[in-house]
Parts: C-alpha cells; sequence; structure tokens
C-alpha cells in the first residue's frame, strides 16, 4: 500500500512540472485584429489575435487565434504557439551565432549577431520574438512589407537556420575546433616551439 502511495504522489508531481514549466513562459501579444464575416443579416464580427511565447532560454513559437472575443481569440493563439514552438542556439545565451536572412511572401528580415550590451536593435514583431527567445544582443533589419503575421514568419525562416558550431561539426564528422579554427594564442606558442 505504501508503494502503490509513492507511485501515485510520482504521477501527481509530473502534471505539476509542466504546470510550472507553462508558467515561466514568456507571452508576447503581437497584434489583435477586428474581423467581420459578412452574413444575410449584416456583419458578424470577430477577433484574429497574434501571439508570440518563449522561454527566455532558446525556445520560441508563434500562434494566431480567431474568435468571437478577444481573451478566446488570444487563448487559442497562445496554445497555437506553445504547441509550435522551435529551438534555437543562441551563442552564451545572449546571441545568435552567426548572421541570417529569412523571407517569407513579401517580407524579408535580415538578423546579425552583436557584441554584448548593443540591446535589441528590432521594431514591432520582431522585437517581441526576440525578448520572448532570450536574446540580448541582435541587430535587425527588416525590408518589404509591414505586415505582422509576414515579418514574423520571415524571422522564423531566418531563426531555422542558425546553426550552432557543435551542429555543424557533427554533421560534418569534425571537432567544433576545425570549424572554428586554432586561436590566435596557440598558433603563436606552436610557432614559437
Amino acid at each position: 500500500m505504501a508503494r502503490e502511495r509513492g507511485e501515485r504522489s510520482d504521477r501527481e508531481r509530473q502534471p505539476r512540472e509542466r504546470d510550472r514549466e507553462e508558467s515561466e513562459l514568456i507571452e508576447k501579444l503581437v497584434g489583435i485584429n477586428r474581423v467581420a464575416k459578412v452574413v444575410k443579416g449584416g456583419r458578424r464580427f470577430g477577433f484574429a489575435a497574434l501571439v508570440v511565447v518563449g522561454d527566455g532560454k532558446g525556445r520560441v513559437g508563434v500562434g494566431s487565434g480567431k474568435a468571437r472575443e478577444v481573451p478566446e481569440a488570444i487563448r487559442k493563439a497562445t496554445d497555437q504557439a506553445k504547441r509550435g514552438m522551435i529551438r534555437v542556439p543562441l551563442r552564451e545565451g545572449r546571441t545568435l551565432h552567426h548572421d541570417s536572412n529569412g523571407h517569407f511572401g513579401a517580407g524579408k528580415v535580415v538578423l546579425r549577431t552583436a557584441p554584448a550590451g548593443t540591446g535589441i536593435i528590432a521594431g514591432g514583431p520582431m522585437r517581441a520574438i526576440f525578448e520572448a527567445l532570450g536574446v540580448q544582443d541582435v541587430v535587425t533589419k527588416s525590408i518589404g512589407t509591414s505586415n505582422p503575421h509576414n515579418m514574423i514568419k520571415a524571422t522564423f525562416d531566418a531563426l531555422s537556420q542558425v546553426s550552432s558550431p557543435r551542429s555543424v561539426a557533427a554533421r560534418r564528422g569534425r571537432r567544433v575546433s576545425d570549424i572554428l579554427g586554432k586561436r590566435e594564442t596557440g598558433a603563436a606558442g606552436a610557432q614559437e616551439a
């Protein structure tokens, strides 16, 4: 009987841990639109929400939801964003590993790494993505459309192309030091010896 209790307490603990992980997520409302459906008797109004969700440690997702009421639209968008989160490798936990370009429709974005202390230089929807992602230093440029849906999807396209030196080395069957090259001090020490 005591053993059964112990098993039950483990089962009860798992949902609580999941709830705690979800409560630590950063939710950013990017935009809300009033939409209309034309029917025989006139117009039926509803709302469309665009939400970005991240854990501040390299995971981020985006979702959109529509409903007759604003809170329900936001809830639907948040649930979709949590289901579709992607992992982005970060250098030193503060910036991207390399520059990246992305596009979606008429929206094009350029993401550039930045030295410490630069901050998030991004506008509108892209800023929400990087704040939820946990990036502290990045410079971005949006070219083309300023539609939030296209900008966010273009940013996600660029983020999906970012890879860490470790994953590149694993793909090539090499060591990380072979990919990054030897450091200046190591090369100078080898020449002296």
